[in-house]
Order: C-alpha cells, then structure tokens, then sequence
C-alpha cells in the first residue's frame, strides 16, 4: 500500500526502532520485566520528566488509558472527558467495563475543553444521586489535531485538584504536542498538575507499546495486579522497552514529531488556496481536517485512502507521518485539484 494521510497508524516501523528489537533478539533475559531492557527504559523516562516517575508498559493505547485511570477508581465514579475524546468515541465500552465507572462527557471547541467547563460540572453536584466525578482526562494532541497551551493544561489540572480529581493525559501524540509549543515533558505533563500520562509510542514510531507514566507519588503502587489483571503484562517486556530506549535516545520521537508536523503545514498550505477546501481547525500537531464536497470524498479516498470524519458534512481528516514526503502532497494534491476540476 503506497503512503497515504489515512493515519499515522498506517506507517511502518522506524528503522531505528526496528534495529533496537532486532538488538534485543539475543540470549536470555528475566521475564515480565526483570530484564536490563526495561530498568534502562525506566529510568530514560524518569531523565526525560527530569524527576523520578513510574513507569509501566502495555500492549496499546486503549489499555494505557484505562489503566492510567486505575488509581482514580470507585464503583461509583465518574472521568471527565472531551466530547471528542479517544477514551469516549473509539474504545468501545472498555473503559466503562474495566473501570466500572461512567464517562461523563463535556462540550469541547475544536477538541478542547476548558477549565470553566469543568468547574460549571462540578459545581452542580447531585449528591449520592449522580456518579461521583474522580477523574479529568485531557487529550494533548486533542483528536481533532488542537494543542493545549501550558497555561490551559495548568488551569485544567487546577480546577481538577481543587474538586479532589486526579489528572489524566492521554498522551498518544504528546511529541506532536510538544514540537508544536517548542516546550519541554517537564514542563507540559511535570509542570502542569498532571497525575498520570498515557505516553504513545505506536503512533509516535514504534511497532506496538505504551508507557504509562506515574508523576504523582504512590498512585501507582497496585499497578502491577491492574496490569496483570487486564492481560497487559507482557512476559518478554524486553521488545517493548529496547523500543523506547530507541524512541527516546537523543529525542529521536521529538524529530519525528517535528517532522510529522510540519508535512501537516505543508499539506495545509497545498489544498487551503483551493476554492473547494475548507479548513476546519486550527492544523497545531500532524493533522488537517477540512470539509469537501460530499461528492468527492469516495472518488478521493480511491485514489489515496483515507477516512472520513463526519461524512455528513463533508468532513475529512488527513493525518501525516514520520515518513509523510513532500511529494505525496504533491501527489494527493494534483489528485484533489483534478478531482475538483481546479
């Protein structure tokens, strides 16, 4: 399948990832992460947060999100969410059947939610007649491709604490994110009140894993039995961890944000002038997002595919990669063009 703006799901694995598997395919290792592997990629993410963190790893995103809301579970609790949020919209019932707890879900402005918003929910308290909200989980990338400035987050995880909310970010991008405010991980999870990080690293160049990470002391001390308990305890935790250790040395996840980012520009800048292209949001990560006329969705997706987001609307999201080239824009750009007869 040629290179298309499907997802950055779709891209392989980066070389240098794939070399660091290969690197760990020798001799013998302890299991379930005993191994050498695993204790060097805990500790590259405690000198990436520039403080001590814990640090665990899992098979997929679906999995690192719940279980980064595990040590803000109660059998009557809620989590605070994005209407357009991952943990609401694309992972089914896991995080209600694994946690056990409702997801309450907050109009957001292109992806965004703001800490008014939180305040207004949680000042229309109900009492033992309403799930009990617990949790405020934030997306950075949000879904629709917007970045949360430092002073957003910090307001956010401000309002959540004060409430007694645990923070969650659902970080799957977190690399598009920073590259976009040229900021640090210290100062946008570290520094901004967040409890529990869902660390990507599938679509951030790996061929599978999470991390999650633990910023605030001793919320993660049961979760080995969480992981065990939800099939995520991976026996041969070396291929994941030699993965990370590729991803993080010498910010190799930050250049391939950046350039992720910055295929999305130039995307932009290829279809913005045309008469029939209309951008929807603000493009601040690796994705554009524009509406078409319905008609030429189909035709368009043939010739380099890609999904629909709100089809009724004409609405499209165009996402780019680590290996994302100027001439695939190029390419679908001529495509859009004599498709829309510009």
């Amino acid at each position: 399948m040629a290179r298309c703006f499907a997802s950055d799901n779709f891209a392989p694995v980066h070389p240098k990832v794939m070399q660091a598997i290969l690197a760990a395919n020798h001799d013998h290792a302890m299991a379930y992460g005993g191994d050498e592997y695993t204790r060097r990629a805990r500790q590259a993410f405690s000198d990436l947060f520039e403080r001590e963190v814990g640090c665990h790893f899992v098979f997929n995103g679906t999995a690192a999100n719940v279980l980064s809301l595990m040590p803000f579970q109660k059998s009557y609790g809620a989590v605070l969410c994005s209407d357009v949020s991952h943990i609401a919209n694309d992972e089914s019932t896991a995080p209600e059947r694994l946690l056990g707890m409702r997801l309450i879900r907050l109009p957001s402005r292109d992806g965004k939610i703001d800490a008014a918003a939180v305040a207004g929910v949680l000042a229309h308290d109900h009492g033992v007649h309403w799930a009990k909200p617990v949790a405020l989980s934030i997306t950075q990338p949000t879904e629709l491709g917007t970045v949360y400035s430092l002073a957003e987050l910090r307001a956010l995880a401000e309002v959540a604490h004060a409430h007694g909310l645990g923070v969650h970010m659902d970080g799957a991008r977190l690399g598009c994110a920073l590259a976009s405010l040229s900021t640090s991980a210290r100062e946008m999870v570290a520094e901004s009140g967040i409890d529990v990080l869902s660390f990507g690293g599938t679509k951030q160049g790996m061929m599978f894993g999470e991390a999650v990470i633990v910023l605030t002391s001793g919320l993660g001390a049961e979760f080995p039995y969480w992981q065990k308990n939800a099939m995520q305890l991976a026996s041969k935790m070396r291929f994941i961890a030699a993965q990370f250790l590729a991803l993080l040395e010498g910010d190799l996840w930050l250049d391939l944000a950046r350039h992720g980012n910055a295929m999305a520009q130039q995307l932009k800048r290829a279809v913005e002038p045309l008469p029939f292209v209309g951008i929807e949001y603000p493009v601040q990560s690796n994705a554009v997002f524009v509406r078409l006329p319905k008609e030429m969705i189909e035709p368009l997706s043939r010739e380099s595919f890609f999904w629909p987001w709100d089809p009724a609307i004409g609405l499209v999201r165009w996402m780019c990669a680590f290996d994302s080239e100027s001439q695939d824009i190029d390419r679908f750009a001529a495509s859009l063009r004599r498709l829309g007869g510009a």
